[in-house]
């Protein structure tokens, strides 16, 4: 994979606004940062999870 450099960055930043819109950028900016927390979240809840159910002795 090439290594995009600052230029490179601003043209493809220039053309999506051109494309999309500023005000539909900032919502899909805001979305996907949402989706990123709510990922990250999920992760620490699913390990907190196996490290409770580790913790609990087995009833057989």
């Amino acid at each position: 994979m090439p290594n995009l450099g600052p230029t490179e960055l601003f043209i493809v930043l220039i053309i999506v606004v051109l494309l999309f819109g500023v005000g539909r950028v900032s919502r899909i900016g805001g979305e996907l940062g949402s989706a990123v927390a709510n990922f990250r979240k999920g992760l620490q809840e699913g390990a907190k999870g196996k490290t409770e159910e580790a913790d609990q002795p087995e009833s057989a």
